[in-house]
């Protein structure tokens, strides 16, 4: 069987609450509201520690905010974002030397080819021409 027993609080067993009308109970003076004046956080050196706190420091304390399972699959998620980037940056860097390789490999011999070709062409309309006006000349 539990027994029960009532626990004073500590405020309230130093001073005797009043009841006043409707059955509330209130301290000394019922107008003012109750504040708890050592919770507050109002002092300077707080306020300089927080100050003095990073962006870091402050991130960092709220990873106890997030449950577990969430960090993981958090973790997990950015940890495959970013090893899927990577491979695609070294997959795109691998293919663009590829295809610079190649292109210097068979596109330069095949423009010198393609410029001596067109020389020869220019040439020979060049001969054409003097040779027709050689036959008209005559």
């Amino acid at each position: 069987m539990v027994k029960l027993t009532e626990v004073e609080d500590e405020h309230f067993a130093q001073e005797k609450p009043q009841s006043s009308k409707h059955n509330v109970l209130l301290a000394e003076d019922d107008e003012d509201d109750y504040t708890d004046t050592e919770s507050e956080i109002s002092n300077d050196s707080d306020l300089d520690e927080f100050e003095s706190e990073g962006l870091y420091e402050r991130l960092s304390a709220l990873k106890d905010m997030i449950p577990p399972s969430t960090r993981r699959h958090v973790s997990s998620t950015v940890s495959s974002v970013t090893s899927f980037t990577k491979s695609s940056i070294a997959f795109s860097g691998k293919a663009l030397w590829i295809i610079s390789t190649s292109a210097f490999l068979l596109g330069v011999p095949w423009a010198l080819a393609y410029a001596e070709e067109e020389q020869y062409i220019q040439m020979e309309r060049e001969q054409g021409m003097i040779k027709g006006a050689n036959e008209v000349c005559e």
